[in-house]
């Protein structure tokens, strides 16, 4: 049987209906791949993606950016969850605003060359061990950031590029010294109001709030109420500081490291000089033949110091007989360095030396020859250098030991801890968002999200949490976010729907407040039993009375003889306050400004243009935003 069916395979139709069935599977799986995208869009802008891989790593820098800013209370902030909306909205407008930023470089021709680009990578310190670059570092550090070198030169080309961009437009921004002087008038100007508040505790005893409430509150909040998910840790922890060097650097390893780079321990030559100088003017030959006159003076025998105290240009230095302190090579002008340097001994004066100041006649007053330190007094330098030296060696000998070890053995991280010479750390079951240092990193974040580390507990990879610093993790228990009992939650939804009804009525009682005093009612009358308050001289900076206030009464009309505006304003804490303006005050003549205010308002207004262009770029293209991808994480 078998050998009729070899038979009948080598057939001619045989042959060709499987042609045709691995044709049909071969353009199957094509189509598959072809008709597959590898992540969700998160914008379009004029026909270029932004993916969800850009987002993520853009998202997961402003989280860290605002944890460092907000440190523990973060974790409050980021339980909110119109907040993190609005975070990651913000990210993803950024986002787009990079891209146009981007397009626009590319139409105006900018561009940045590879040279440029090589040079930056080998100056940045991130790459670089001892001071100098080292290409594994740098694999190694780009690949963590997931990325590959290609992706890596062509992320940070487009980041210069778009710094190129800025530097073009918003510094060649200025300010006209009249748009300064109104500016600082604006600055300066003065309010008198009148004000009273209405305090949402003066009525919150007598707010009611039912059940009903309470329970229509938690079911349409129930992102309010989820208690955070929870992760156990296990991790192996390696930094450079720690180690423990098996041997020491010798004293011949200090000898030797300071016999090849002596030229770093060398004091340079200094050289003290006095000068007398004769500003050319416009008559440069009158100016030449005066120093020619005074150099001459000085050669029959008078005081080069008095001589500069009542001939010299420079009267800064005049007043201490010329004296210029010490000086060192390319610090000065070359033609006064190269007269200064060429002087013998101390007492020797200069010919005339002509340099973009004028002439100059030059004295040497004192001179510190060019000297090698001592071994003994750069002996601990070095030994500290080689210590970090071998340190930052051994810990990457160790690292790729502790990488290699936990791959291979990926179920527990006592081998690979064993292998580096640490142990095996634990973090109890914690909220993830709370993870103490060296876990409370973005790339430990992401690594911990991952299917691998959070569902099949295998060993993560190498993680760097900071500059010869890693870690490998090890899910050890996991609980995902719930939402909590109305029981645990519900004294604080009775709390806030009192706060919000309490806000209400006073918002009430100032309006009606504002109705009385808009038919023509005294403001103070009006006002009944509230205490009415009165500032004579409000400004924009003042600390003493509600920002809320402030703002609104920098915004209000000037008022006139018949009108006095008056506007009801909702204060941050709930409480509702009444503003009536009574006086502008206007400077009678504006300080002239510093040179830190004319740059702050210079920074400003070039702020502002450029922030107009972006929005004038975004209006004119065409820009998507999917709703459902702003969201993901």
């Amino acid at each position: 049987m078998l050998e009729k069916i070899r038979e009948g395979s080598q057939g001619l139709v045989v042959k060709i209906i499987l042609g045709l069935v691995i044709l049909s599977f071969a353009l199957a799986g094509i189509g598959g791949y072809l008709g597959r995208t590898t992540e969700q869009p998160v914008a379009e802008v004029n026909g270029v993606v932004i993916g969800q891989a850009q987002f993520s790593r853009a998202f997961e820098n402003e989280r860290a950016r605002l944890e460092q800013q907000f440190g523990e209370y973060f974790n409050q902030i980021a339980a909110d969850p119109n907040y993190m909306a609005q975070v990651r909205k913000s990210v993803v407008d950024r986002l787009v605003q990079d891209e146009l930023q981007v397009q626009l470089a590319k139409e105006l021709g900018m561009r940045v060359s590879d040279e440029q680009l090589k040079k930056t990578i080998v100056e940045m310190p991130y790459f670089q061990i001892g001071g100098q670059f080292n290409n594994d570092r740098y694999l190694q550090v780009i690949r963590q950031m997931n990325f590959q070198p290609d992706s890596f030169r062509e992320f940070l080309r487009t980041d210069m590029t778009r710094s190129q961009l800025v530097q073009a437009l918003a510094g060649t921004d200025f300010i006209l010294d009249n748009e300064v002087q109104s500016s600082l008038a604006l600055e300066q100007q003065q309010r008198a109001i009148d004000y009273v508040v209405f305090d949402k505790n003066q009525v919150l005893e007598s707010v009611v709030v039912s059940d009903e409430e309470v329970q229509d509150y938690y079911a349409l909040n129930q992102a309010q109420f989820q208690a955070p998910e929870q992760i156990a840790v296990d991790y192996v922890e390696l930094q450079a500081a720690d180690i423990q060097l098996a041997t020491p650097p010798s004293e011949e390893d200090v000898q030797a490291y300071y016999d090849e780079h002596k030229a770093q321990y060398v004091d340079t030559e200094r050289r003290r000089v006095a000068h007398i100088l004769i500003e050319s003017g416009d008559d440069e030959a009158a100016a030449k033949a005066k120093a020619e006159a005074v150099l001459a003076r000085i050669k029959a025998g008078e005081d080069f110091a008095k001589l500069a105290e009542t001939e010299s240009s420079d009267v800064v230095s005049a007043e201490n007989g010329g004296d210029l302190d010490w000086i060192e090579r390319d610090m000065m002008d070359p033609a006064f360095e190269d007269a200064a340097f060429s002087l013998q001994a101390k007492g020797d004066v200069s010919d005339v030396v002509q340099s973009e100041f004028g002439f100059h006649i030059i004295k040497l007053t004192d001179l510190q020859a060019e000297k090698v330190k001592e071994l003994a007094a750069v002996r601990d330098t070095i030994f500290a250098e080689l210590e970090r030296t071998a340190r930052i060696e051994a810990f990457y000998q160790k690292q790729t030991q502790l990488a290699e070890k936990a791959f291979e053995i990926s179920d527990t991280l006592q081998d690979a801890a064993e292998v580096a010479g640490v142990s095996v750390k634990q973090q109890a079951l914690t909220a993830k968002s709370e993870l103490p240092a060296p876990l409370n990193v973005p790339a430990v974040s992401t690594a911990l999200a991952t299917p691998e580390v959070l569902e099949d507990r295998v060993n993560s990879e190498v993680l760097e949490v900071g500059p010869e610093h890693v870690v490998i993790v090890r899910v050890t228990d996991y609980k995902a976010a719930t939402t909590k009992a109305l029981d645990e939650v519900k004294d604080s939804i009775v709390a806030r729907l009192k706060a919000d009804k309490a806000s209400a009525l006073v918002k009430e009682q100032a309006e009606a407040m504002l109705a009385k005093v808009q038919q023509g009612e005294v403001f103070a009358t009006a006002a009944g039993e509230m205490e009415v308050k009165h500032e004579d001289a409000l400004t924009r900076r003042a600390f003493t009375v509600s920002p809320a206030v402030v703002r609104e009464a920098f915004k209000m009309p000037h008022p006139t003889d018949s009108v006095k505006p008056v506007q009801v304003v909702e204060l941050s804490n709930g409480d509702a306050a009444v503003v009536q303006l009574l006086a502008v005050k206007q400077p009678e003549q504006a300080a002239d400004a510093n040179e830190q205010q004319k740059q702050s308002l210079a920074m400003a207004q070039a702020n502002k243009n450029y922030l107009a262009l972006l929005d004038a770029l975004k209006a004119g293209a065409e820009v998507k935003v999917p709703q459902t991808t702003v969201v993901q994480e």
